[in-house]
């Protein structure tokens, strides 16, 4: 079966609603003939900003415009999210006030399990994840409530939490990272480290920002920046903080609050700097990171150029791990797909993007929008086979 575009699905929302083009734009704060060429299917909308202006006018969620359409032939693509109910469930039955209902595992094995998960999610391996996490979940809620390894296994318990939250989060399921998420704060606030309280609030506000609750997400990264400042000499703390000036810098672009967007951050360029590349805390924070985050905040607010500039001068190599280098191709090449006469450069890094992350590519909405445009102006101009077979992967019709 066919499925709807996202601007079949914002005019048929709009239809609902018995709203004309122009008053529906206007609600958005967008042009009406932008409103128009994306109904039309003339204009990407890849733009997470712009659909969240119009989810906001259309009185629904992104997620409702963009869909969730996993490729049939991609197994394990279908597999991560069959397992995100799993998930879910291990997230709502580990209450750490509620006793548990299984023996743990040692320590120790529960220690190698957290480093194989971390691995998984490193590599976009978002089915292998899902298939570990419920059953690491519930093992490192039963070790910690014997008050012998209570405090090892709370720091377990919120690393492997703040993974399931990014897993379930790219997989495009924002209420599930925000339950995560929550928990990924409990296990924190149980261990008393202050670094990890940062760490559990990045885990917060990335969730919230996944639900476009932009101000909820600065509110919480800039409140957790500020409660880090007494123990920035602490392993991590910097790093941490950096992370969350990030999240304030997206959140602030969100909001449309441009000037303090690139405020925000070259404060992390600042961190970052005296960092350098690090891996504290599995988050490789440094100047590269900073550069990624960078291009996806250009791209989707409205400016491709930048976007590109800063993608020209970032080495996404020199961090070892898909999980950051697929943002980097994704997001420079949704950016020139937004420029003209950037199409070939923008295909290249978006097959790039897939080469690197197979799982992440094919479940992502924002690249299925762009591949989704790109193929409409291919067909006017007689695109490519290396085009419509990266369609044909991502089920986008040709």
């Amino acid at each position: 079966m066919e499925m709807l575009t996202i601007g079949e699905r914002i005019r048929h929302r709009r239809l609902m609603r018995g709203w004309s083009i122009r008053h529906a734009a206007s609600r958005a704060g967008v042009s009406h003939a932008t409103w128009s060429r994306i109904e039309r299917g003339r204009q990407a909308a890849d733009n997470r900003f712009v659909l969240a202006d119009i989810a906001t006018a259309l009185e629904c969620s992104p997620t409702e415009l963009a869909g969730m359409l996993v490729p049939v032939g991609d197994r394990t693509a279908l597999a991560a999210h069959a397992g995100v109910h799993a998930i879910h469930q291990a997230l709502v039955e580990t209450d750490l006030d509620e006793p548990a209902e299984r023996p743990a595992p040692p320590a120790m094995e529960l220690s190698r399990t957290v480093d194989l998960v971390e691995q998984l999610r490193g590599a976009c391996d978002y089915a292998g994840a899902a298939r570990v996490l419920p059953d690491l979940v519930r093992d490192l809620h039963a070790l910690a409530r014997d008050p012998a390894q209570r405090q090892p296994a709370l720091r377990m318990l919120c690393h492997a939490t703040f993974i399931a939250s990014g897993v379930v989060r790219n997989l495009g399921h924002p209420a599930e990272a925000w339950l995560a998420a929550e928990r990924c704060v409990e296990a924190a606030v149980g261990a008393e480290d202050p670094v990890l309280l940062g760490y559990a609030a990045y885990a917060r506000a990335n969730a919230a920002l996944s639900c476009d609750a932009f101000q909820r997400g600065l509110t919480l990264a800039g409140r957790a920046v500020d409660e880090l400042r007494p123990h920035l000499g602490a392993p991590g703390a910097l790093e941490v903080t950096g992370t969350l000036q990030l999240i304030c810098a997206y959140a602030s672009r969100g909001l449309k609050r441009v000037d303090e967007s690139r405020g925000w951050a070259a404060e992390a360029g600042a961190v970052a700097d005296r960092t350098g590349e690090s891996s504290a805390m599995h988050i490789f924070f440094g100047p590269t990171n900073v550069g990624i985050w960078r291009i996806g905040m250009e791209a989707d607010g409205g400016e491709p150029d930048v976007a590109v500039t800063i993608a020209g001068r970032t080495n996404p190599g020199i961090l070892p791990y898909g999980c950051r280098q697929v943002f980097y191709y994704a997001d420079a090449g949704r950016a020139l797909a937004a420029m003209k006469g950037r199409d070939r450069e923008a295909i290249r890094y978006l097959l790039t993007a897939e080469r690197i992350a197979p799982q992440h590519v094919h479940t992502s909405a924002m690249a299925q929008e762009t591949v989704r445009s790109l193929l409409e102006r291919a067909r006017r101009a007689a695109g490519g086979a290396e085009l419509r077979g990266l369609c044909e992967r991502m089920q986008v019709a040709v």
